[in-house]
């Protein structure tokens, strides 16, 4: 009896467990005891770190773009449609093709989505470089920025959460290198009393800052934009003026695990944070940003939730028993310039760490980012 695998979502977890397991099992595919079926809503895959980069013209979006069955290894089935339905009691997936995929394991990687009609005035007026447009955008406008205030300022949750200091951190070198950073000021809002959710990347954050006469303002969660007079205002009472507005919108969860009755009353699903199942069912996974986990909603985390996601899973579809867990382990890259880099890594027990910036960990990260698609097909 053939075994089947499921994935939802073609993102960095989805692509990673679907061709690890298809590795794996490769003789079991072959031989019809096993399958393993991708179902995806989108066919070109988009490397997300990359968008920083674009925004300042350091990378072009040619770069980051591969097509999706380009990215699979023999044995993974790849359907381009968008999951439309769950039903964990009769262990299928409806999709917008009118398709039924029945499964024995279901992986759910639909990552997370901007939610840009949460604060009023934000299409209108502000900035980001959390998608292709939206970086392309943001790169116009600062090849037209002469000068002015640029005002940083985010929404919770979001991903990546070590972007907004890497934005804050190049932009001020690069306003350097064009001669207009002494008519510029820069303010990096964020929503709680430090520069980040974590605290010494928040300290070390900070006091970069002050270094670089960068404005922080903490306590500054977004109301609402008034791109007629170019004005942010906060919760907390403040309004900021600026000239250029780039913001991190708040994320949500994607609708499919809400109306399957998987999530935690919001929009991300009910995970256990070791073994990444779904509430009670012992046989639907999460991995990448969809989970309700204590732990960024970082390209990291799904690569190393992936990892052992995908072992269990062989075992499991091979008679053995799923014995990997994750421990919440994260490594973010943090950009401190054009030229230097840091990072940070932690989970579940050990505190964040963050060493020096250097140029060695910036051109790390540079590598990275173009060794990142032979990872997805589980060759690294």
């Amino acid at each position: 009896m053939t075994k089947r695998l499921v994935v939802i979502g073609a993102g960095t977890g989805g692509l990673m467990v679907s061709n690890h397991v298809a590795r794996q099992l490769s003789k079991e595919i072959e031989h019809g005891e096993a399958s393993v079926t991708l179902v995806g809503d989108r066919d070109e895959y988009l490397y997300q770190p990359g968008l920083l980069y674009v925004a300042f013209g350091l990378m072009r979006p040619r770069e980051l773009i591969r097509k999706v069955q380009g990215l699979l290894v023999p044995g993974v089935h790849f359907i381009h449609e968008r999951a439309e339905r769950i039903d964990p009691e009769g262990r299928y997936v409806l999709t917008s093709g009118g398709r039924r995929l029945d499964y024995d394991y279901l992986v759910v990687a639909t990552g997370s989505d901007l939610d840009l009609d949460e604060i009023p005035g934000l299409k209108e007026g502000a900035h980001w470089f959390y998608t292709l447009d939206g970086a392309l955008r943001l790169q116009d406008a600062l090849q037209d920025f002469r000068g002015g205030h640029l005002v940083m300022a985010m929404g919770l949750p979001h991903k990546c959460p070590v972007a907004p200091l890497e934005f804050a951190f190049m932009f001020d070198e690069w306003a350097r290198e064009r001669g207009i950073r002494d008519k510029t000021d820069i303010i990096y809002t964020f929503p709680i009393n430090r520069a980040h959710s974590i605290e010494n990347v928040g300290i070390w954050a900070a006091e970069e800052f002050q270094k670089r006469e960068i404005t922080l303002e903490t306590f500054f969660n977004m109301e609402s934009v008034d791109p007629v007079k170019q004005e942010i205002a906060s919760l907390e009472g403040s309004i900021l003026n600026y000239d250029l507005l780039v913001v991190i919108p708040p994320h949500k969860g994607d609708r499919v695990g809400m109306e399957s009755g998987l999530t935690d009353g919001g929009t991300w699903l009910s995970t256990d944070r070791h073994t990444l199942q779904v509430g009670q069912y012992d046989n639907i996974f999460v991995v990448g940003d969809a989970a309700n986990l204590p732990v960024s909603k970082a390209g990291s985390v799904a690569h190393f939730e992936a990892d052992g996601l995908a072992e269990n899973l062989v075992n499991l579809q091979t008679g053995g028993r799923a014995v990997h867990r994750y421990d919440g382990r994260a490594f973010c890259f943090i950009e401190a310039g054009l030229d230097k880099a840091t990072y940070v890594t932690f989970d579940y027990i050990n505190p964040p760490t963050l060493t020096p910036p250097t140029q060695g960990v910036h051109w790390f990260k540079q590598a990275y980012n173009r060794i990142h698609w032979m990872n997805l097909k589980a060759i690294i």
